[in-house]
């Protein structure tokens, strides 16, 4: 193509000779450009072969002759190429001389860089995701542990091709003996459905669920699956007097629940009832522990009728061994109460507070231990978005998954989660100055899933609105199409292995065009991702026959 006209620390000039041809050349069924813009190419060097790309094309401030156009184009070093082993390292390690000639990439070599970087060992599970080329392009297969071994984020700009590039990746994952957990927040993966490793639950009313409902199954939350952290944040009691009373509310449901035999009515009278029948329950089996732990399961819908029978005087009538009557702290938690029975009626919850067939928990462990599954898909498109119960159901989830985690259970089978639209589940937090809860399983499986076994793949439109804490434990990161010049200064700090230099590509990536970077990949590779087998439903509204 070329020879070495100037070299500095991490740059290339190159005297392009053959810039001036109109379609470039043809080699074995392949264009090569032979000077365009985003072209690989590989510098001759005495020990090593040195990668690099052209980011810059100009002509030459020589008077060019009379047959031909001399161009000076900049290249970006990306590694260095062993020339025994063509393992490649990032780095420069040998810097070129002057002269020394520069050739084109080709794409059978371009397609081998995942594989060729590092020490890598030859496996069978190998994910196909795009191809690099025109004319005749080559395929690019990643092993999955450099896509999941350190977490995984696809990122990009509204129809940039997101979708598409997980459908591609879940469909790949179906081929060997995986397990995924698909949170979907739209709806559109009901399309995978047919598969009969797959199997789709929905929470809440079917209105907004897309697809086939006999593929669906409805499913209910149990509250047993939420803390005590959740019912204070939900509920947001306010002042130094609803919230104590709140909670001592749950610690005598949760007694009640222990003992039934001895509260028959499933909460506990106090209004000028004697103590002794308490007591009693809370010497039994170690319940003081039990009624304190945030884990422990109560009945919910009995909380309004529990917080009036805490509002008592301690004593009645100078008797310590009875409780008093109303006291008037009762006024001050009548908005409490309100605010406790709206949200237990409320549409947004009916699948924690209404229904109770086929709790969650008990299809995700059924899921687990059947090997013929390899998808859970859990479609949230028909949870409303009032009170952020969408956030707080996902986050309940991720919490599960979590606990199921650390016990262990994932070691043996690695368990994936992909999360949809995930920049409107992470960094949220719940409940007011007095009952502040913070949604961050998510984030928690980032920092430490890894290690359990327990591996997370996020895709967003809006990278800027995912926690730092999140995307810094991202070790891949597959990047669509980015014009928001915020979303790329996100996607730099969190990768360090991409610059400037690099970024600059993505604002004119092509749709289902994507850059592949991140410690795995420390040469950010350009690849153009293949359509899936069973694509999503993502497309927008037909206005040519909505408003014929």
């Amino acid at each position: 193509m070329g020879t070495v006209n100037a070299v500095t620390t991490n740059m290339l000039w190159v005297d392009f000779s053959g810039a001036d041809t109109p379609s470039g050349y043809q080699y074995m069924g392949k264009r090569y450009g032979k000077g365009e813009v985003g072209e690989f190419v590989l510098v001759e060097g005495q020990l090593k072969i040195l990668l690099g790309r052209i980011v810059e094309i100009k002509l030459s401030d020589e008077k060019p002759g009379r047959n031909s156009i001399d161009a000076l184009g900049r290249v970006h070093l990306l590694g260095s190429i062993s020339v025994d082993t063509l393992k490649i390292t990032a780095g420069i390690s040998v810097y070129p001389r002057l002269g020394d000639k520069v050739y084109a990439a080709p794409y059978n070599f371009i397609s081998q860089i995942p594989c060729l970087i590092g020490n890598e060992k030859k496996t069978n599970i190998m994910l196909r995701l795009g191809t690099v080329g025109e004319g005749m392009p080559c395929d690019i297969n990643v092993r999955v542990e450099k896509l999941f071994g350190r977490h995984l984020a696809i990122l990009g700009s509204t129809g940039g091709g997101k979708s598409w590039t997980m459908a591609r990746i879940i469909g790949e994952c179906m081929k060997f003996k995986s397990k995924m957990i698909l949170i979907d927040a739209t709806g559109e993966y009901h399309t995978m459905m047919s598969k009969d490793c797959c199997r789709s639950v929905y929470l809440c009313d079917s209105l907004n669920v897309k697809g086939d409902q006999t593929e669906n199954i409805k499913c209910s939350l149990p509250p047993s699956m939420f803390q005590e952290s959740d019912f204070i944040a939900l509920f947001e009691p306010a002042g130094k007097v609803q919230g104590p009373k709140l909670k001592e509310a749950i610690r005598s449901l949760r007694l009640a629940t222990l003992c039934p035999t001895k509260f028959p009515s499933k909460y506990i009278m106090k209004k000028n009832q004697s103590k002794s029948i308490y007591k009693e329950a809370i010497n039994e089996n170690d319940n003081l522990t039990k009624i304190d732990d945030p884990r422990q399961e109560f009945d919910v819908t009995l909380l309004p009728k529990q917080i009036e029978e805490e509002c008592v005087w301690p004593n009645g009538n100078n008797d310590s061994e009875k409780w008093g009557k109303e006291d008037n702290s009762f006024g001050y938690c009548l908005s409490l109460i309100s605010r406790i029975n709206l949200i237990l009626t409320s549409p947004a919850f009916s699948c924690i507070f209404k229904d109770k067939e086929n709790p969650l928990n008990e299809e995700i462990e059924n899921f687990i231990t059947k090997d013929d599954l390899c998808l859970f898909r859990i479609d949230l498109s028909s949870v409303p978005f009032e009170y952020k119960a969408r956030e707080i159901i996902s986050n309940v989830i991720g919490r599960f998954l979590l606990a199921k985690a650390r016990k262990g259970e994932f070691i043996k089978c690695p368990l994936l989660i992909f999360l949809d639209e995930a920049h409107n589940f992470l960094g949220k937090n719940i409940g007011g100055e007095d009952s502040y809860a913070k949604l961050d399983a998510f984030e928690l499986i980032a920092k430490e899933g890894r290690k359990f076994g327990l591996n997370i793949c996020l895709s967003s439109q809006r990278p800027r609105d995912i926690t730092e804490g999140v995307l810094s434990q991202i070790g891949t990161l597959i990047v669509h199409r980015l014009t928001n010049d915020r979303d790329r200064d996100i996607v730099e700090r969190a990768c360090g292995e991409i610059d400037k230099m690099a970024s600059s590509f993505l604002p004119s990536l092509e749709q289902g065009e994507v850059a592949i970077i991140g410690s795995d990949f420390p040469i950010p590779l350009t690849v153009n991702v293949m359509r899936p087998e069973i694509a999503p439903d993502s497309s927008g509204p037909d206005y040519q026959n909505c408003w014929r």
